[in-house]
């Protein structure tokens, strides 16, 4: 079973490497105007494009075949948006300074190490 899922994530790798060489030699300037000309970028988004293949191969056929409305990618944030990021940036560090404040002491908890065999010589 470890196998096939081995053999699996390889070829996810091996088809998102494919797709990211095509995507970002030919795809990218079509996709996203304001990516023309911009190469430096282009080797970052390798990571990404071979994780996230078959969402990219979607989107690009989607904007290739004129499905996608055009101006919706660029909306601005709904006001929603505003009052989740006041939320988040009050919860996480709310959460970070509860989880020091109520950790333990490891001191405490420790216990003696124990020598599980002979040392070999």
């Amino acid at each position: 079973m470890a196998s096939l899922i081995v053999s699996l994530a390889q070829y996810w790798i091996w088809a998102g490497l494919g797709v990211s060489f095509v995507f970002l030699a030919w795809g990218v300037d079509r996709v996203e105007p304001s990516a023309r000309g911009a190469y430096t970028f282009r080797p970052l988004v390798i990571p990404g494009i071979v994780l996230l293949w078959p969402l990219v191969l979607w989107r690009w056929w989607q904007l290739e075949t004129g499905r996608d409305v055009p101006h919706a990618r660029h909306q601005p944030p709904i006001p929603a948006h505003r009052r989740v990021w006041l939320l988040l940036a009050l919860v996480i560090p709310a959460i970070l300074i509860t989880g020091v404040m109520i950790r333990q002491d490891r001191d405490a908890l420790a216990a003696a190490p124990v020598q599980l065999s002979e040392p070999v010589q």
